[in-house]
């Protein structure tokens, strides 16, 4: 009786060491006496001839890595704060375990020293400015950098950009004075407009006289219209005329 538990305990191990039920999205690299297998194997029920075979499981899922705060200074020799995500997934489970001994960690080291020397070579209005291309020069050359570890980033988004105080009220003393200069290049451009219309009037008027008697009469309707107590006494314009020609 004792041989037959001893026995039924080791085909208890045995079993649970031999049988892997890898999920959908894990593959099992296998190393038989210490060589990696061809291909990595699952999902599904997978053996593993333990104690000659042993496997490690890697996730095949896509990996949010969220990259900490960087302090980099920007080529106009400003300070600031930026932090990021990355988004990768292993391609090739057996090169993420055989060429890099933590693919996730060595990912991650890489995302930190490619934003600070990349953000490094900006000004800092184009780093405010012109995320889409930092993220797409970014997610290149982390993609190539990670290529030979069997890795492929498919996204990397810069998500903040932290300056000081004494930056932001400056910036914000920057942006009002731009508004204030657009404000008085508006308002000149209407002057000159409007000083072209009155230019362009006053050639017609001299052109056709009687438009300017046309416009006197107007001119008098629209008072009489506005102030109905206000006694007007139209003077003919032909009076003032003689005098015009006497000068």
């Amino acid at each position: 009786m004792p041989v037959f538990i001893v026995i039924v305990v080791i085909l208890l191990i045995l079993a649970f060491n031999w049988v892997k039920f890898p999920r959908e999205y894990e593959r099992l690299v296998v190393f038989r006496l210490g060589r990696v297998d061809a291909a990595p194997r699952g999902p599904g029920t997978t053996i593993i001839a333990w104690p000659l075979e042993q496997s490690i499981t890697v996730s095949t899922r896509t990996i949010t890595l969220d990259v900490p705060s960087q302090d980099i200074i920007t080529k106009d020799n400003i300070s600031a704060k930026v932090n990021a995500v990355v988004y990768f997934r292993v391609m090739e489970p057996i090169k993420a375990i055989c060429e890099v001994q933590n693919y996730q960690y060595a990912t991650s080291q890489m995302a930190q020293t490619t934003l600070r020397s990349i953000l490094g070579e900006m000004d800092l209005d184009d780093l405010l400015q012109e995320r889409e291309q930092i993220n797409e020069r970014l997610q290149t050359i982390l993609d190539k950098q990670t290529d030979p570890w069997g890795i492929k980033v498919s996204a990397v988004e810069v998500k903040h950009v932290d300056i000081t105080e004494d930056l932001r009220r400056a910036m914000a003393r920057q942006a009002e004075a731009e508004r204030e200069r657009r404000a008085k290049i508006i308002a000149a451009e209407g002057e000159f407009q409007a000083a072209a219309k009155i230019c362009e009037a006053a050639d017609m008027m001299q052109k056709s006289p009687m438009s300017l008697q046309l416009r006197y009469l107007q001119t008098l309707v629209e008072i009489g219209s506005e102030n109905n107590t206000t006694t007007l006494f139209p003077i003919p314009i032909d009076l003032m005329q003689a005098f015009v020609n006497k000068k």
